[in-house]
């Protein structure tokens, strides 16, 4: 099939259907977050619209019912594939077919079976022109959450990190608040605000008792759920992430031997508690990670301490790295960023490439992606 042609309105409103669709981050999942822009044919916008928290209604269904008769005859930009399988709403194929859309163009084919180009074939059908390709890069960096769980059976994991210059994260007293400024930490909350979970091990949450919540102002209602690594079961039930599971969901995933008995401990708190295979003695992290796909989870934010981001890291399974520098040394005395990986050679140590550089206040922001994606 020949590649479509898009004209420079293509792109314009292609960009606004993207920019639509990042409002859904972090509080759409399980649902991908897709965007939709409806223009008529003297090319005003008549209908505009994003997946709304707990991803319905479609970002589809809510342009159509902002344009009302105005779709007819208008063109679709949409940055995922209109679904074309019946769940809890009719499909969005379905949707913009009996709206009497002329033409659809759409970011990306949606690798979930029950849709992987049946939307654009129903479309087809029905004698709407549908153009596939546009800004597809951009739509799948967008969605790369969705994607990792429907092609990897996993989230895309995104670890933050924050230290001095020389990767410490904390003094020999374990002192860590606070070794970046403001900026960054305002940065990190908004990182928070845009993924569904926030991953910890036990020993983050012994050491701190933190909220893990988002504290932005006019984004207090984004928190992510909190996920604790708990293998033995030592996290107590006074922690106020227990405490205040009803007001935010707080998962805590354990090994399988010791799910009963926690279901026991965490009974009169609104824990959520999932079993976990264990390997070498520690929690299976591709098994873990698993586990949160199955009960929708797409993006995971990992702010731990050094030994759960050596285990991520191992594993394979880290896809991002955001790493904030702060203009300050601590010294060998202090506690490494990350913990002992065990490479002995350098053609055996992880490797990540480098996306971008930045700053943030007085701090610095590195981004890195996962070498082998």
């Amino acid at each position: 099939m020949t590649a479509p042609a898009f004209s420079e309105d293509d792109r314009h409103f292609m960009r606004v259907a993207l920019s639509l669709s990042k409002r859904g981050l972090g509080n759409v999942w399980p649902n991908p977050a897709v965007g939709c822009v409806l223009v008529s044919s003297d090319g005003t916008i008549v209908g505009r619209g994003h997946t709304q928290p707990g991803g319905r209604p479609h970002a589809e269904r809510v342009a159509l019912d902002i344009a009302g008769d105005l779709a007819r005859g208008a063109t679709a930009y949409v940055t995922l594939e209109p679904c074309s399988h019946f769940g809890k709403t009719p499909p969005c194929a379905v949707g913009l077919i009996d709206a009497g859309v002329t033409r659809v163009v759409c970011a990306l084919v949606d690798p979930d079976p029950r849709v992987s180009g049946r939307g654009h074939e129903m479309l087809r059908k029905a004698g709407i022109q549908a153009d596939v390709g546009l800004f597809a890069d951009d739509a799948r960096r967008i969605n790369e959450g969705f994607l990792s769980k429907v092609e990897r059976g996993r989230p895309f994991v995104t670890l933050k990190l924050a230290s001095t210059i020389d990767a410490r994260s904390a003094t020999s007293s374990g002192e860590s608040q606070w070794i970046t400024g403001q900026q960054a930490r305002d940065e990190g909350h908004l990182m928070r605000a845009t993924h569904d979970a926030i991953l910890v091990g036990a020993q983050t949450v012994l050491a701190d008792d933190p909220t893990l919540t988002c504290r932005l102002a006019g984004r207090s209602d984004q928190s992510p759920v909190r996920v604790i690594l708990d293998r033995s079961g030592t996290v107590p039930v006074t922690t106020k992430l227990a405490q205040t599971a009803s007001d935010v969901p707080t998962w805590l995933v354990t090994a399988e031997k010791n799910f009963t008995k926690l279901l026991e401990k965490f009974e009169k708190t609104s824990v959520k508690v999932i079993a976990a295979r264990c390997t070498a003695g520690h929690l299976d992290l591709h098994d873990v990670l698993g586990k949160l796909a199955g009960e929708g989870l797409t993006r995971v934010l990992v702010e731990s301490g050094g030994n759960l981001a050596a285990g991520l890291i191992k594993s394979g399974v880290v896809d991002r790295i955001v790493h904030f520098v702060a203009p300050s040394m601590i010294g060998a005395d202090g506690k490494a960023m990350i913990a002992d990986l065990g490479v002995d050679k350098l053609e055996n140590a992880p490797q990540f490439k480098r996306s971008s550089v930045r700053s943030v206040g007085q701090d610095i922001a590195i981004t890195y992606e996962n070498k082998t994606d």
